[in-house]
């Protein structure tokens, strides 16, 4: 009985330290992915009207390894999260990921973005409709509105279809608390 009682102490003590510092590494990970866009703004406000494309095309190249596209802000919600291109496991650990398929940042049309629901859109329990959301791009930020908040089964990607005009759908699993 006490070696059990040791060894469930054990395990339980190692598991705490485990999910400690992989919540650590994710809000590091979301930190230096804001910091990594507001450095590549920086870059991009670089005057290159003289330069050549291939120098231009060399120098952007030089510093887009890993950088986010946009950066997710819902003021209301103290939410600032970097915005990767795709959902891969490694973009969606370090900040949200636009969804393949749906319009790129900066195009008219539904631009749909994913989080982890127990990760930085855990928060969306609490949006509103009317709070505003903010993409922030390199060449400017775009406002948004909530216009509304939907549950939809995992296969209806319905949400996702194409518009003519400017939309961001944030998709993250539901419920917000489930263990499983």
């Amino acid at each position: 009985p006490r070696a059990i009682e040791i060894l469930a102490w054990t395990v339980g003590a190692s598991l705490l330290v485990t999910y400690g510092a992989g919540r650590s590494w994710y809000a590091h990970a979301r930190e230096q992915g804001v910091e990594d866009f507001a450095a590549i703004a920086a870059i991009e406000r670089v005057d290159m009207s003289t330069w050549s494309r291939t120098r231009i095309a060399q120098y952007r190249a030089a510093h887009a390894g890993g950088i986010p596209e946009a950066v997710l802000r819902i003021p209301s919600l103290n939410l600032v999260v970097p915005v990767f291109d795709g959902t891969s496991e490694e973009n969606l650990n370090r900040g949200a990921g636009r969804i393949q398929g749906t319009a790129h940042i900066g195009e008219t049309g539904n631009i749909g973005i994913a989080a982890h629901r127990d990760g930085f859109f855990r928060v969306l329990k609490d949006v509103r409709v009317g709070s505003v959301l903010q993409l922030e791009r390199l060449d400017g930020t775009e406002t948004y509105r909530i216009v509304a908040t939907n549950i939809v089964d995992p296969s209806d990607v319905s949400v996702l279809a194409a518009t003519d005009k400017q939309a961001i759908t944030l998709v993250t699993c539901y419920p917000f608390y489930f263990v499983g």
